[in-house]
Order: structure tokens, then sequence, then C-alpha cells
């Protein structure tokens, strides 16, 4: 399976993350660029008929893969937030040995920094600490995030400056999230700029039962964007903004007047919240390191998936990931990346509202081309459900299903109100095969409801009749592809024809289909 990443940039700003609660955060727009972008994939053919199972090229490399799907669990995996929050709450300030940066080297680097920055990047013990800790006990997180910040830097500097703001805020994401955008603080502050469900709500960010936009990279950045821009309005001062960010403005102004009414962040930093108190050294450390990163032996990492080469599509019927991925071949945890607002891989459709679909380019040609069928898909499948949704609720007892013919992953997913990626971690899965008959483990987030005794009728096994020939698989095959080579004949017959459980082919396999 080949999964598309399209490199087009090597970002020069590279950055760092931090996690952090937040209680306030404002308002933006929907921000759908819902253009029809044909990529590079010019798909001329529409489609015919669509089952449900993928239509993904089939064979890769399997090195190549698996490192794939190991860049795809570092987009998605949250421990990176954690080991920054930690960092923060419990900074000590003490000296820290580090002789590869002298102080001298250190003084002379802030103050060009200074220069070319509103922030004030001034030397001090407590940032001197602050920094060669983080150079000398954190140095794999930070590369791990330089990586990240050249997908979502971009996007980031375009929206702060549309609002004319420094553009070194997008460091700011990095204190406050370690850039996870569905990662959710311990007060419930959530995404990439750790907004309040309230705050989220006041100022447009839609959070629902299956959106949650404070995850949305644009949506959540141009709110953030108006809300600083509020809060520099008040405070005149770009560091204490940043302080009112984190703890909000009342914490912020109480700290002026404790302090006899000074209005610098250090002479007001030791009547902050303690995690106030760490958050600036924490920002003005990680932009020190990013902006010096080469200087220190990072390394400016490519971005796996570019900003630019994705393009979004505003849906027009109730759509999954899964149902995605299968007519468009790209792989569900990409998806799930470039689609983080959605909470259980549904985009929903809701008159007046714009919710969209972002696709890598390459694929955004093959959706639109064929669109009305894809969609035609995607209602009958829904058709067959029992309706209306059952409600969703949070189950904390696990359970274990036994996959039956015709199952995938997508499919068992929908039905327990879980994402695919918690399925195939839940089981140690590395791909999405499956076979009949295999016990998996869910933690469901709503009730199953087995299927009828009419629809769970035996089903025997096809064996194929009239003329039979064979088929021998070629690179780049898929089930779907083999299947339009003969009049009538769909995915499914294949499978049962072939004993097929699987949607994998290898170049070489003898498949029978019969054409008559």
């Amino acid at each position: 399976m080949v999964l598309r990443i399209f490199i087009i940039f090597l970002i020069a700003n590279i950055g760092v993350s931090f996690g952090q609660t937040k209680d306030s955060i404002p308002s933006q727009k929907m921000g759908t660029n819902d253009s029809l972008v044909d990529g590079h994939i010019n798909t001329s053919q529409p489609i015919k008929a669509l089952d449900s199972l993928t239509i993904k090229k089939l064979s890769d490399n399997g090195d190549t893969a698996l490192m794939d799907k190991k860049w795809l669990l570092e987009l998605t995996s949250n421990d990176l937030y954690d080991t920054i929050y930690k960092s923060i709450a419990e900074q000590t300030y003490e000296d820290v040995d580090y002789p590869e940066l002298s102080t001298d080297t250190l003084k002379a680097r802030l103050k060009r920094l200074d220069a070319k920055t509103p922030f004030n990047v001034e030397y001090n013990p407590g940032l001197e600490s602050v920094i060669k800790s983080y150079l000398k006990h954190r140095r794999g997180s930070i590369q791990r995030l330089i990586a990240l910040s050249s997908f979502y830097f971009p996007m980031f500097e375009r929206e702060l400056d549309s609002y004319d703001l420094p553009l070194e805020i997008k460091y700011l994401s990095i204190v406050e999230s370690a850039l996870k955008p569905r990662v959710k603080s311990r007060v419930g502050a959530t995404g990439l700029w750790q907004f309040m469900y309230g705050t989220g709500k006041i100022y447009g960010l839609d959070v629902s039962s299956y959106v949650d936009e404070r995850c949305d990279p644009i949506k959540s950045t141009e709110a953030a964007a108006k809300y600083l821009s509020k809060l520099y309005e008040i405070f005149g001062d770009w560091d204490l903004a940043l302080a009112a960010y984190n703890s909000g403005p009342g914490n912020v102004t109480k700290a002026i007047r404790r302090s006899g009414g000074y209005q610098n962040y250090w002479n007001i930093r030791h009547n902050l919240p303690r995690e106030t108190a760490g958050y600036l050294p924490a920002f003005l450390a990680t932009m020190y390191i990013f902006e010096y990163a080469e200087e220190h032996g990072f390394k400016k990492a490519k971005p796996e998936f570019a900003y630019y080469e994705t393009d979004t599509i505003r849906v027009k019927h109730m759509i999954t990931l899964d149902q995605v991925s299968e007519v468009t071949g790209v792989d569900i945890e990409e998806l799930e990346f470039l689609n983080p607002s959605y909470k259980l891989d549904i985009i929903p459709y809701i008159k007046d509202e714009n919710y969209a679909l972002r696709l890598p380019r390459a694929a955004m040609g093959t959706f639109v081309n064929n669109e009305d069928q894809i969609y035609a898909y995607v209602k009958a499948e829904f058709d067959k459900r029992e309706k209306p949704l059952p409600q969703f609720f949070e189950a904390e007892s696990r359970t274990r299903y036994r996959v039956r013919s015709g199952d995938f992953l997508g499919k068992i997913a929908r039905q327990y109100g879980v994402r695919v990626s918690q399925i195939k971690q839940w089981n140690g899965l590395r791909s999405n095969n499956i076979s009949i008959g295999q016990r998996l483990t869910i933690y469901p987030r709503k009730p199953y409801i087995p299927p009828s005794s009419t629809a769970a009728k035996t089903v025997t096994k096809s064996t194929p009749t009239g003329n039979v020939t064979i088929y021998t698989v070629k690179e780049g095959d898929s089930l779907w592809s083999i299947a339009q080579k003969f009049s009538g004949v769909s995915v499914q017959n294949i499978k049962d024809w072939n004993d097929i459980s699987g949607t994998h082919l290898k170049p070489g396999m003898k498949l029978k289909i019969s054409k008559g």
C-alpha cells in the first residue's frame, strides 16, 4: 500500500512544542477553501460501481511502509504533550552544566534575536537555565517537534500574518499543545491552541458530538490570532499578552496589582500562577532553540506532509474517513491526521454548515471526478444501517468482537463509535487486514446492536460457475481495478470465489474469475 507523501517545501523555520491549559480563546470563520483541485491525478473514467472494500494500490515495499506507519503514529501520539507539560510545571531554574553553550555566546544570540522580534528576549539566568535544560535533557523531543513543525508552521504563519501578528507566535503552539491537534489537558482545554469548551464556543469554534473545531488547525489558529490581538490591545506588551493567554487577563492584572504596579513580566512573574510563571521562559527557550536549531546540531526535516500539497472540499453528504479511504486509496491514518476535528472519523452534513474534507491534492482529483458515484455508494451503505444512529455514550467496559464475513475495520469502528486507529492499537494490528473468526478487543463508545437473525444468515461459500478464467495479479492491481476489467463482477465476487478475507494482493497471485 503506497502512502501518498507529498514534499514540496523545505521549511526554514522549525519549531518545538509544549503543552498547556487555557481559559480563553476567540472567534473564527469556517475558512473552508472549497476548491476542486485535480492535483496530479487525472481520473478520466468515472467509478462504475463501488464495493465496501478498499480500492487502494496494494503493493508497497514492506520496510518503507513500516517507516510510514511509524511516522503516522508519531503524528498522532500525545506523549510529547505530557513531556512538555511536565517540563513547564516542574522547571527548577537551577544552574545546568552544558559546556556546549557558553553564557557569552547565549547572550550574543539572544541579543540578535531580541533585535528582530517584538518579544523581550533579554538574557537572565532563569532563561539560560531553561534553554540549557532543554538542550541537555530534551534533544530527542525537540528533534521530533522540529519534524512536526514543518507541516503546521506554514499554515500558522499565514493566519498570523493576516492579522499582522508576530510570526514568532507560532512557537506558542509548541508550548500549548506540543503540536498535537487532538490533545486535551487535565482541565479540558483542547487542540493546538488549547481552547476551553466555553471559550471555543464563544469565539465561533463549533463543538458537537461529531465535530470539535478546537482541533482544526486553521480555524483554531484564526481564533487564537483574534484573541491574541485583543490581548495585545489591552496590555500593550507581548509578554503580558502571552501570560494572559495562558492564565486569563484577570490573573495578569491581579499580579500587576500585587507587584505594586509593575508591568514587566519578569517583575510580576512571582505573583502569577505557577504554570504561567514557567510559560514565558518556555516560549522564549523554544524560540531560541528553533531559531538556532542548526547551530545546536538539529536537523531541518523535510515535511512528510506538505500543507501546500493538500486541499479541501466541502462535503455534500455525511461520509466517514474510512469510506473516503476506500474510494481514494488514501491511508486512514493519513486522513485522520489531515482531518483532526472530526471526533469519530465521521464528517456530518448539516444545512448551512461548511464541513470540509482535507485530502492530498493528488487524491482530490479522484474524489471530485467521481463525486456523484461516491456519494451514491456512501448513501447506500448508510441506508443499510439501523436508523436512527444509536446515541453515543462513554463505556468503560471492553467487549470482544468476532469478525464476520463482509466485515472490515471501518465498518466495525462505526458500529462501536470508535476509530479505526484505536482498534488497531488495542489489538496490535499493523495493517487493516482482518480474518473471519478473528477476535478483536474493543472499548465501545456506543451500544452495538448485533445483526438481526434475518441479517445473520449463514453465508455459503460461493464458487465460480460458467466460463471461468484465471487472472494473474499484476503490480499495482487491487480488487477494485480487477473487478472493473470484467463485466458484472464485483469485488465481493472475487473475494468469495477465491476465499479472500482481506484486501491485499500480491503480484503473481492467481485469481479465479467467472465470466458467465
